[in-house]
């Protein structure tokens, strides 16, 4: 019997997730979204029948990040008579 972890919204009865035996990811948030403690909880399952499922424990509370645009690249500096024009690749 192989063991992988369950994510479970609160109060729902089927997996929304299942990842491996030392993580599962929760995905598909918006940025910003404020996740309570309990709002979702985890438990291990049998990975081969889902059955045989341990009790639910709440999964801590967190803040989903926001994105942040990459650094820009190739940044390049010509002078001219009164400072310089700068330019550089956003990767956009």
């Amino acid at each position: 019997m192989a063991a992988q972890l369950a994510i479970y919204k609160k109060g729902e009865t089927d997996p929304t997730v299942v990842g491996d035996p030392t993580g599962v990811a929760i995905t598909g948030l918006e940025a910003g979204t404020v996740v309570a403690t309990g709002d979702y909880q985890v438990a291990t399952q049998d990975s081969e029948s889902k059955e045989n499922t341990s009790s639910k424990v709440d999964v801590p509370g967190w803040t989903v990040l926001k994105a942040t645009e990459p650094a820009p690249t190739n940044v390049q500096s010509t002078p001219t008579e009164d400072g310089a024009n700068v330019s550089a690749d956003t990767g956009k």
